[in-house]
């Protein structure tokens, strides 16, 4: 994600606490040589405060980075499907940076998973626009038996959060007036060998389209 007028906000921010932190620390020391313990304690505090705050407001801001802005509909990956034996594939996404990684998937559909946040008017004059991450990938069983009882595969398509803002929003969301909405939106379809399907994203959630005539039969003849 480029840095947007929303993550300038927020390193500005960052550095007006920083500043702030230090000069409490710098008071404090003041006060201390003059012997008044308890202004340097308040000082000490206060100093304390604003470097945490600064602190969290990086973890924020580095965690947001790891989403990417949504304008408009646009593609987010393509994936492509290998049997690899019975109801298991090798399924290869490639993303718009050109990066591609493999997975394997047991199972007779694939499945996308993805977040999504979303900003008040507020939040838009802020420089936030509506921000989307994948999540993960999943296989699972058109049999409900199946389902219930057979190998189930996931992976994680990011590194795992040290701090998760979609936590942080979920926790504060009624105190957050430029905060919209997040929610997770998925897209699962059949799998089949030689299968090539494009994602896409809206607003409104996570979209998918066969590419070519073995995607375009698996799901003519999906139920």
């Amino acid at each position: 994600m480029k840095l947007t007028p929303g993550m300038t906000i927020l390193a500005v921010a960052a550095a007006v606490c920083g500043v702030a932190g230090l000069l409490f620390l710098f008071g404090s020391v003041r006060v201390l040589r003059r012997h008044r313990y308890g202004a340097c304690t308040v000082h000490g505090l206060f100093s304390l405060v604003f470097f945490l705050t600064a602190a969290a407001i990086v973890l924020l801001g580095v965690n947001l980075l790891t989403y990417d802005r949504l304008t408009r509909e646009q593609t987010v990956a393509r994936v492509h499907l290998a049997q690899a034996g019975p109801e298991q594939y090798n399924a290869t996404i490639t993303y718009p940076s050109g990066d591609i990684r493999g997975y394997v998937l047991s199972g007779d559909e694939w499945q996308l998973d993805a977040r999504v946040l979303k900003w008040r008017a507020l939040g838009t004059l802020l420089g936030f626009d509506t921000a989307y991450r994948l999540e993960r990938i999943s296989g699972r069983y058109r049999d409900l038996e199946q389902e219930r009882t057979a190998r189930h595969t996931v992976d994680l398509l990011h590194t795992p959060d040290r701090i998760d803002v979609w936590t942080v929003l979920r926790a504060w969301q009624d105190y957050i007036p430029w905060f919209d909405a997040l929610y997770g939106s998925a897209i699962y379809l059949p799998m089949a060998d030689g299968a090539d399907y494009e994602v896409s994203i809206s607003p409104t959630g996570l979209l998918a389209r066969p590419l070519n005539a073995a995607a375009r039969a698996a799901v003519g003849a999906w139920h």
